[in-house]
């Protein structure tokens, strides 16, 4: 079987694994069986579980995050346009977060932690490449501001994830975020 069928195959029966049993008490060895390979195959493709659950994890933001672009109208608008791009995708990435992981394990867990980081890194790519391909977006607003503005709204959001201690905090931290923060670094963005 070629290379990408295999990873594709272990990304599939994981999500479907995740999803039934949650990602905690998924382990490689049923993923493995589940998926008909050795356990072996498993690791030559993922270094970690964290690793299968970051591909699904990114796939699934990459896919979102072009649809959000193409769903998305801006009319000239640059800065409703960034405030509602990055609201969406922030409030998508903590709830996918929330949903497979659990913000609690990621709290109490240094894998878990050192994964989140890694999480953050690739959706910081993620984003400033998707819009830097986005020609009305490149045209409009420098790398540089773009990144100050990706940066800054990734550290504000991924904080609520350790400073929320109940789902009634996090709607409180984003509509903070929304009404109080993100509206001035889109301003400082799109000047």
């Amino acid at each position: 079987m070629e290379p990408d069928h295999i990873i594709e195959s272990i990304k599939r029966t994981a999500r479907e694994l995740f999803r039934q049993n949650g990602y905690h008490k998924t382990s490689v060895n049923t993923l493995a069986k589940k998926a008909n390979i050795a356990k072996a195959t498993v690791y030559k493709y993922f270094d970690s579980k964290e690793m299968i659950l970051h591909a699904i994890l990114m796939d699934y933001l990459r896919a979102s995050l072009q649809d959000i672009l193409k769903t998305t109208k801006y009319e000239d608008d640059m800065a409703s346009f960034l405030g509602f791009t990055i609201l969406r995708v922030s409030r998508l990435t903590y709830t996918v977060c929330n949903e497979l992981i659990g913000w609690e394990f990621i709290r109490e867990s240094a894998n878990a932690q050192e994964y989140l980081k890694t999480l953050s890194e690739d959706l910081e790519f993620l984003l400033l490449s998707t819009f830097i391909q986005n020609e009305k977006i490149n045209e409009a607003i420098s790398e540089e501001k773009l990144t100050f503005l990706i940066k800054s709204s990734k550290s504000i959001v991924f904080s609520f994830a350790f400073t929320a201690v109940s789902d009634a905090d996090v709607r409180k931290n984003f509509i903070s975020f929304q009404k109080e923060i993100l509206p001035y670094l889109v301003q400082a963005t799109v000047q």
